[in-house]
């Protein structure tokens, strides 16, 4: 077991030093060329910053991750790698997207053309034999065939990549809400042996504490602050979908049948992918364009209440771990549909009491504003 967590020890220690190293380098050439994220009033903060964090998360994360399985080989007398074809496919896609979010950060892209790009990235995994093939019984629903899982596959990735990166609307919340999703991953895959997952997960969440420093406590006046851009959020939703597919899948050859696998994994990703559903819907109710760009997240609506950055990224990351350990202690009681239900009753009673205390410090604020 030790010998085995080495790797994943040594790829976030490998990654984290890759981060303080690329970090500083890409806030010096942003503020060369002037690549900033300009205010405007959706977004939270005031001041000019970079927006190319994102960057040095999958160099950092590969060289950490190849530098680990190399160790590995070497001290395993093994000097050759195995390399799969959904392997290559992955990798393929991963790049597509993290050029996708280079370029969009650069110099901008049309979301249809972004959207489009997701499509193909997501529609290489199922082509190389990585999809979903059992719902575990949501719904009553077990073994589905290809035809079915494929393109649910491709919904299913292309839905937490953008919800991962539409929910990145203050300092640490995506890449906070990765950790926890990351490290639920790291023990998912972990446990089952697969310790080269573990590996890879470590690599990127090792790359994600330089981005959480610079991120959370630089000071934009010494160009020390950055954002980690759709390079960044992008390239983690991309991730943590094929992980959620790759652990979701039932595939004997490689994990036991386990009726538990598809819960943990979906409980690691609640509050992003809920977020969007529940904006998504609250645009359609007030007939305005699901894609178009406002503060109707989370985190908008909880600084509404009165919390602070810091105060609100707190809370939603203690909603997140609340959510988890409230599925993990329910659904072998109650299954997995109930437990999707009893998700969607508990989400929907947040916001309730949330816009609740939104009018009350609203009116709390005219009331004070009138006394002076």
């Amino acid at each position: 077991m030790t010998f085995y967590l080495l790797p994943p020890i040594g790829a976030l220690l490998l990654s984290a030093l890759c981060g303080f190293i690329f970090i500083p380098i890409i806030l010096n050439y942003c503020k060369e060329k002037h690549l900033y994220d300009i205010p405007n009033r959706r977004k939270v903060h005031k001041n000019p910053i970079p927006r190319l964090g994102g960057i040095s998360f999958l160099p950092s994360m590969l060289i950490a991750f190849f530098m680990a399985i190399y160790m590995m080989a070497q001290q395993s007398g093994s000097r050759l790698l195995q390399v799969n074809v959904w392997s290559i496919g992955f990798l393929t896609s991963l790049l597509m997207i993290y050029s996708l979010g280079v370029v969009d950060d650069i110099i901008g892209l049309r979301p249809r053309t972004k959207f489009i790009v997701q499509i193909i990235a997501a529609c290489i995994l199922p082509l190389c034999g990585l999809y979903i093939n059992n719902l575990y019984g949501l719904f009553g629903i077990h073994d589905i065939p290809y035809w079915a899982g494929a393109p649910l596959t491709i919904l299913l990735i292309v839905f937490i990549d953008n919800a991962m990166n539409l929910i990145d609307g203050i300092d640490g919340l995506s890449a906070n809400l990765s950790v926890v999703a990351l490290a639920g991953f790291f023990y998912c895959f972990t446990r089952e042996g697969l310790y080269i997952y573990g590996t890879l997960i470590m690599g990127l969440i090792g790359v994600l504490i330089p981005f959480l420093y610079y991120n959370m406590f630089g000071d934009p006046a010494k160009n020390r602050k950055i954002f980690m851009g759709d390079s960044g959020s992008l390239t983690l939703g991309f991730i943590l979908g094929f992980l959620f597919i790759k652990y979701s899948m039932n595939n004997p050859k490689v994990m036991p049948f386990s009726a538990d696998r598809i819960i943990l994994a979906y409980s690691l990703l609640i509050i992003p992918t809920f977020d969007v559903v529940r904006v998504v819907l609250h645009r359609l109710r007030n007939h305005k364009p699901i894609f178009l760009a406002d503060k109707s997240h989370i985190h908008h609506k909880l600084m509404r209440a009165g919390l602070t950055q810091h105060q609100a990224l707190a809370v939603i990351i203690m909603l997140a771990l609340l959510m988890i350990a409230i599925n993990m202690l329910i659904y072998s009681f109650i299954g997995i549909t109930a437990t999707l239900i009893t998700d969607i009753v508990i989400y929907t009673v947040f916001h309730i009491a949330l816009t609740r205390l939104i009018i009350k410090h609203m009116t709390s604020q005219i009331m004070e504003g009138q006394r002076k």
